[in-house]
């Protein structure tokens, strides 16, 4: 037996490569692959490791290149987990992304592109799902189609959505509307729900070729219009964690609620220093805190960071609960934070006249805003003043006011703190970081939970100076980690894609404009041409397509710059309360300090993918909350008319932002009028075929609210002429199951 495992193993042509790599060497990918191959029908795992001889000592770690072979696209596992080659079958393994209308799309693991899947191959699966498929050939608009040949593993076990009944038969719609397809209840597996109400329902079956999925009804969360129904949904809908699990309340119950003498080991006293929280109003839970002073050459700045590290060590309950949500998420009126409350408003947040232990960022910033040297340290402090934005800008403003009066203590080192803030900005511009104009809005709620009206966030300097403190330390952080080598996540932001580059440069030059800085701009490029565009009657539409043209930030272990801000290392250090990749940079950092390595028990690639989908995950339940809310109160301005500006051009309508309210609603293709409409995306405009009407990104309109749809969240608008007849308003809002009616577009 010796003598042929020995054989076998000689006869991998890349056995010498291995050799030169690893100890003990491993059968080579490419030989795994030629014997599959060879064999011509999937291999069980059990009979590939018997045929390669591995012995036990070697399992893990050929199972662990098997893996690596699968995640690769190099081999795929069936239902039954035997092993095939990919390429021989000519398959392409990837994940399934429903459509509200029905069809869906395929997106590949290797990153190939998306291939059409038919709403009859929909039928066979739920949005989500691994799927292996085949490609068939073309649709008729000429997109690659795929069929459906195995369904590798289900995403949806669990989900949210309203339960209806039609001829006696009850069936769940879900609230996510890319799963399509109704999901039957099981005969008396209603779980005493009533028609409309909102349910969990528990998928029993799984769609497939010939049946619907199955499931029953777990849990009756109440009607829809029940105040704080919107959140429920949202949370449910995109598998927000939002309870704490036992073990992660017991050790929240258990932290210590006030620093003890043992924690002050090590750590330099600055309870002395008149450090500050500024935050909003309603802020319960204080990550920072700030002070500054002048010296000879400019000035001293501290930044007090909450040590949430010293409370939360890798792999225990609040770690694993903390990784999973990866970050607090802000709806309105209510949070979910990342941390229990006893460590999130309690013993980790900076709170006022309380010791509290904290990582502090100590700069040494010149009178032109550099900064010269740097020191990070555990400390202990003690706050000694809460002050929100507003009052800040109070006593920056006038020296005499309450606010003033209130904190006469620190107003010289808040005054001190508004001087250098000057001075950093000078600094931004120099750097060239990019300064969008955008606006931020609040909304304000009466005592039902329901918007009484939405107001613009007015940001002052208050804001921007506490802003301009947490980037200087956000960029102490990086620097400290990359020069001393030690692994990260960084807050990663790449420049636009060639594409998206090309598009804003030959929109740009119809405004007789030019984005400078050749085939890779930088940031000083767009300031500077951001800088032309100020002033500018079209100063919004201009802004938006630079903005639009940008990619998304995220968190990568890989060091690649912040395009946006204009930094060559930028991480997060200053909120481990509410985002987890702080408190992976404290730990970082303290591993640093002592001359260590911080190794997290999760791979740093998988922690960058994981906490930018959480955060991703927040911004879209966000997103749904708020979308639901501005319904509700649209509802009450049915057939009023506003004035609006063009925030959108797509091929079914232009997406119009009303002033007064700064809520969103779509002036669908067809009721722009008898023309036919031609949307041009580079020139992000509609353009009428026979009239030569053109509606453009930015363009001022009035327009009517004509439709509300609770169901789907869409508010429609018609265009407002006095001289044609609008349509009919209609609130969908009922527990009869409602459909989008199918339109024809008219972008030709």
């Amino acid at each position: 037996m010796t003598n042929k495992k020995k054989n076998i193993r000689e006869l991998d042509p890349f056995l010498e490569r291995e050799r030169g790599q690893y100890e003990h060497p491993l059968p080579s990918r490419e030989f795994v692959l030629q014997l599959l191959e060879e064999q011509g029908v999937p291999v069980a795992e059990e009979d590939l490791c018997k045929m390669l001889h591995i012995h036990e000592h070697e399992l893990e770690l050929f199972l662990r290149r098997l893996r690596a072979m699968e995640r690769d696209g190099q081999i795929m596992r069936n239902r039954r987990r035997a092993i095939c080659v990919m390429d021989k079958l000519d398959l392409i393994k990837g994940k399934v992304q429903g459509h509200p209308d029905g069809f869906g799309f395929l997106i590949p693991d290797d990153g190939s592109p998306d291939l059409m899947l038919s709403a009859k191959e929909m039928h066979k699966v739920l949005h989500g799902d691994t799927v292996v498929v085949r490609e068939t050939g073309m649709d008729r608009r000429g997109r690659r189609e795929a069929s459906i040949v195995e369904v590798l593993e289900h995403a949806t076990n669990r989900l949210v959505g309203r339960l209806y009944e039609e001829h006696g038969i009850q069936f769940v719609v879900a609230e996510n509307r890319r799963i399509s397809q109704d999901i039957l209840v099981a005969p008396g597996e209603h779980g005493g729900a009533k028609a409309g109400q909102v349910v969990m329902l528990e998928i029993l079956q799984q769609p497939s070729k010939h049946a619907q999925p199955i499931g029953r009804i777990v849990q009756v969360l109440g009607n829809y219009a029940d105040p704080g129904m919107e959140i429920e949904i949202a949370l449910r809908k995109h598998d927000l964690p939002h309870e704490f699990p036992v073990k992660t309340r017991r050790q929240a119950q258990n932290t210590p609620s006030e620093v003890l003498p043992e924690d002050y080991d090590g750590r330099e006293d600055l309870r002395a220093l008149p450090l500050v929280t500024i935050d909003g109003e309603t802020a319960r839970d204080f990550d920072d805190a700030v002070y500054c002073e002048p010296v000879a050459a400019g000035f001293r700045l501290v930044v007090a960071i909450a040590d949430v590290s010293h409370y939360v060590s890798p792999g225990d309950a609040l770690d694993k609960e903390a990784l999973d949500r990866g970050n607090s998420v802000y709806f309105p009126r209510r949070v979910i934070p990342m941390l229990p409350e006893e460590l999130s408003n309690g013993i980790c947040s900076l709170n006022p006249d309380v010791e509290r232990l904290c990582m502090v960022c100590d700069m040494q910033i010149s009178s032109q805003g550099e900064i010269e040297s740097y020191r990070f340290y555990p400390a202990v402090m003690r706050s000694h003043a809460r002050m929100t934005y507003t009052e800040v800008a109070a006593m920056l403003e006038d020296p005499q006011c309450d606010s003033a009066q209130k904190f006469s203590s620190v107003l010289p080192h808040v005054r001190q703190l508004h001087i250098l803030f000057q001075t950093l900005l000078q600094s931004r511009e120099k750097r060239g970081a990019i300064d969008f104009e955008t606006i931020e809005t609040q909304m304000m709620f009466n005592d039902q939970g329901k918007i009484e009206r939405i107001v613009p966030v007015v940001r002052n300097d208050a804001h921007r100076l506490i802003e301009e403190c947490m980037l200087a330390a956000n960029v102490c952080a990086a620097s400290l980690l990359r020069d001393r080598k030690h692994v990260a996540l960084y807050r990663v932001h790449e420049g636009p894609t060639p594409e998206k580059l090309e598009a804003v440069r030959e929109f740009f030059r119809e405004f007789g404009l030019e984005l400078g800085g050749g085939e890779k701009p930088e940031a000083g490029d767009y300031a500077r041409l951001l800088k032309q565009v100020k002033g500018r009657p079209d100063a919004a539409l201009l802004q938006t397509v630079m903005l639009r043209s940008l990619r998304q930030a995220r968190y990568c272990p890989e060091n690649t710059g912040h395009f946006g801000l204009g930094y060559d290392a930028y991480t997060h250090f200053t909120s481990p309360i509410r985002r987890y990749p702080d408190l992976l940079v404290h730990r970082a950092i303290k591993a640093v300090l002592n001359n260590k390595k911080y190794r997290p028990r999760v791979k740093w690639d998988e922690l960058g993918t994981h906490c930018s989908l959480t955060e991703r995950r927040a911004d879209d339940a966000t997103r749904d909350v708020e979308a639901w809310l501005k319904c509700f109160y649209m509802r009450d301005h049915l057939g009023s008319c506003f004035d609006g500006t063009v925030s959108s051009v797509t091929g079914f309508g232009l997406f119009v932002m009303l002033d007064e309210l700064y809520i969103e609603g779509l002036v669908h293709v067809s009721e722009l009028g008898t023309d036919y409409f031609h949307f041009d995306a580079a020139k992000h405009q509609m353009l009428g075929e026979r009239t030569g009407k053109r509606y453009r990104l930015a363009d001022r309109v009035r327009v009517q609210v004509v439709r509300v749809d609770m169901e789907s969240t869409k508010i429609d608008f018609v265009l407002d002429a006095p001289d044609e007849k609008v349509p009919e308003v209609s609130d969908v809002w009922d527990a009869k199951k409602k459909k989008p009616k199918k339109g024809k577009s008219r972008n030709g």
